[in-house]
């Protein structure tokens, strides 16, 4: 066993945002892994977070989970929060996290129009958007009306309350990639003449709603954060907030409903904020400065092959780059980094890293196309 410094020993630091209390600054991002059969999660599933949670990482974000309402996703085999069953599974879940010393807090989320045509999940009922469009504008499914949007926050509302009464940490609202609340956000997909579209504060209204229901739901003294995104999936270079301006317009609705820290999922954390500004900020570190609210940044982490990248893979390697994130996070840029493929190749990457045992690293060497 060879021990080697860490660039990243400021990160080895409690961080504590309302209800979460973690022992330092290092989470699990949600990944979307499948293996939920009949949507109920089981004995794999406690062992895929615990093992995470043994490791060292301070918060687990779960992958995405469907919430009660109208074509909410496309497969039976991902985990639903609500329910019997579902809930005998979370709440092992969550006792097993804790024990292992790290908090935990579940992704809450509703799919939109990425549900597609063809779900195995709920198939008879027809996939939702805020406009009736796809991601490239292509008519699919159906416009959402006033009434199922009602249906869909209270779906948001009830799992949060859920959560809280299993004894979760906290949780976050999935807001990023296309999906749902994602698709209000994005003029492309959001159309509607109604008060849900128009001006960019206008877009944010209906996400804005969603946070103020859970936050009714679960009082003023549990967490609420929210992830959000300028890609989408299949759609790399969208934007739905142009610069720091655009983008204080669309979160300040989110801060003023309750939400207590953002999650900014970007594919390389290193790439300034905005591509037509000389400052090298972060979206993270933007969304730090125009919300006042703490922030978790996340982007290719810890692994060599960037994430859905179509060229080649940045000149410096994933450890060099730790030196940079390190640099971001003593500017200030962000509270918490979330980590994905690094952790599905090593539940105890942080761990490995905090004594110093880089040599002992599983690498992640899948890389994915795009």
């Amino acid at each position: 066993m060879s021990l080697s410094p860490t660039p990243l020993e400021p990160l080895f630091t409690p961080f504590a945002a309302s209800s979460l209390h973690l022992r330092n600054r290092f989470a699990m991002a949600p990944m979307t892994r499948a293996k939920s059969p009949g949507g109920f999660p089981n004995a794999e599933n406690v062992d895929h977070y615990r093992a995470r949670a043994a490791g060292g990482v301070g918060l687990i974000i779960t992958e995405g989970t469907y919430v009660k309402a109208p074509a909410a996703g496309p497969r039976s085999d991902v985990p639903r929060f609500y329910g019997k069953r579902a809930t005998l599974g979370w709440s092992a879940i969550v006792d097993a996290v804790h024990a292992e010393g790290s908090a935990i807090i579940p992704q809450l989320w509703h799919t939109g129009v990425t549900r597609g045509t063809d779900p195995d999940f709920e198939a008879e009922i027809p996939s939702i958007s805020p406009s009736g469009i796809d991601l490239s504008g292509n008519p699919l499914g159906h416009e959402v009306t006033t009434d199922a949007l009602e249906d869909v926050v209270a779906g948001f509302a009830h799992s949060a309350r859920l959560a809280q009464s299993l004894g979760f940490d906290g949780v976050e609202l999935h807001g990023a990639h296309g999906y749902l609340l994602d698709e209000f956000f994005w003029d492309r997909t959001n159309r509607r003449t109604d008060r849900y579209g128009g001006s960019i504060a206008r877009r944010a209204t209906f996400p804005a709603e969603v946070v103020a229901a859970v936050r009714d739901a679960v009082g003023p003294d549990f967490a609420i954060v929210y992830r959000y995104s300028q890609w989408k999936a299949g759609n790399f270079d969208a934007h739905i907030a142009s610069n720091p301006h655009e983008l204080e317009e669309l979160l300040t609705p989110l801060v003023n409903a309750g939400v207590d820290v953002f999650h900014t999922s970007t594919r390389r954390h290193w790439v300034p904020g905005f591509e037509s500004s000389t400052d090298p900020t972060g979206l993270a570190g933007w969304t730090k400065k125009v919300t006042g609210l703490p922030v978790i940044t996340v982007g290719s982490v810890g692994v060599e092959t960037v994430f859905h990248s179509k060229g080649a893979p940045p000149a410096e390697s994933s450890w060099q780059r730790l030196d940079y994130l390190t640099e971001q996070f003593e500017r200030g840029e962000f509270d918490v980094v979330a980590m994905g493929r690094a952790l599905l190749a090593d539940p105890a990457w942080v761990e490995k890293v905090r004594s110093g045992r880089r040599d002992d690293i599983v690498a992640f060497d899948r890389p994915r196309a795009s």
